[in-house]
């Protein structure tokens, strides 16, 4: 990044309508504690709980009320408050860069990237493709299976199949998956409407359950297994951190397993051979270049005990609280919170730079 007279201005977008808006919180106030003042001034953007944007002044206002009085979440505003469409685009338009630390739907499924790309601003992270692919589990395990990665078996079910006949759907998932099963829907984050289900009622509650938060749903077998995690950062040529483990007492790793459950702990590194780590690096790796991925992505696979690995999927935006095993595995590579995010935000101008010499 050259170096310019004034520090650059980072917009720090965080909060949203996903499960995960206090997550998002606490990695903005990770980011804005932890950024190198000498050379970015953070402008820090917060989405309410019903989408509504604050202004900066607005939302410098109510995270200190998170600090002072324990809220859990963005109010929604009043008048002066609120940005507006036209106003939201000409605020980003005064910023340098941006840092999105949105979950979930209309924060890392291309929504917002491609407003991004629409105000002609960097941003931190995957383009619109990579970040709906990463979103999307169906159109996800559709590709990295047509690409011959190794995935988890499943059947993908729309809501118009569920409706026309819902038996017909529970015959087919019992057929080719069988039981146990994980139900979820393929737009969702922190595993909201995901169930483990053991019985044909535990199936068909689940599927219903399910196409609440979507109109696609993956029914996909349960397998028996460790799950670890890699952290990718780069743009075109990405590098790939040691690899980490989650271990939890519930049936899965749900929200409250991950945001809630003392008992709740990552391993890093994760205790498994050499030859094992590399693999699952160079699958990282390769799974990250084939959806075009760019800036950061956490990779998550499966181990089974016989020494099956599945790629889970792809997290274009993953948790980025100083505790998250994102960062956490990059520090424990060398490379400290505060130097992640230097480095984020100079991948996001070097990518932008990258696209802007490809226009004609």
């Amino acid at each position: 990044m050259n170096p310019r007279r004034r520090p650059l201005r980072v917009a720090i977008l965080f909060g949203g309508r996903s499960a995960e808006h206090e997550v998002s919180i606490v990695s903005a106030q990770g980011v804005m504690a932890a950024i190198d003042t000498e050379r970015f001034r953070p402008v820090p953007i917060g989405v309410s709980r019903q989408g509504t944007w604050l202004t900066p002044p607005q939302t410098e206002q109510a995270l200190l009320r998170l600090r002072q009085e324990q809220i859990r979440s963005l109010e929604e505003p009043l008048g002066e408050g609120i940005l507006h469409r036209t106003q939201a685009l000409a605020s980003l338009r005064r910023v340098d860069v941006v840092f999105p630390l949105l979950h979930g739907v209309n924060g890392e499924d291309g929504t917002l990237q491609g407003f991004f790309e629409l105000a002609d601003i960097p941003y931190v992270g995957a383009g619109v493709a990579a970040s709906a692919l990463g979103m999307d589990k169906a159109l996800q395990k559709t590709f990295f299976r047509h690409h011959n990665f190794p995935v988890v078996d499943d059947v993908q079910v729309l809501a118009s199949q569920w409706r026309q006949d819902p038996d017909a759907v529970v015959r087919g998932a019992e057929a080719t998956i069988g039981y146990p099963a994980f139900v979820k829907p393929a737009n969702s984050g922190s595993s909201i409407g995901t169930s483990n289900v053991q019985s044909r009622e535990d199936l068909e509650e689940a599927i219903a359950d399910a196409f609440r938060y979507d109109r696609k749903v993956l029914v996909e077998h349960a397998v028996q297994a460790r799950e670890v995690e890699v952290a990718v950062l780069g743009n075109d040529e990405p590098e790939a951190s040691p690899a980490g483990e989650i271990t939890y007492r519930g049936e899965f790793y749900d929200y409250t397993s991950k945001y809630e459950d003392p008992n709740t702990e990552l391993h890093i590194p994760a205790d498994l051979p050499e030859e094992v780590s590399q693999r699952l690096r160079e699958l990282a790796i390769a799974a990250y270049k084939s959806i075009d991925c760019a800036g950061l992505a956490r990779v998550d696979f499966f181990l089974t005990a016989n020494g099956e690995t599945y790629l889970n999927e792809v997290n274009t935006i993953p948790g980025f609280t100083p505790m998250s095993m994102y960062p956490k595995l990059w520090e424990y590579a060398g490379l400290s919170y505060r130097d992640l995010i230097t480095r984020l935000i100079e991948l996001a101008f070097e990518r932008y730079q990258e696209k802007r010499r490809a226009v004609r």
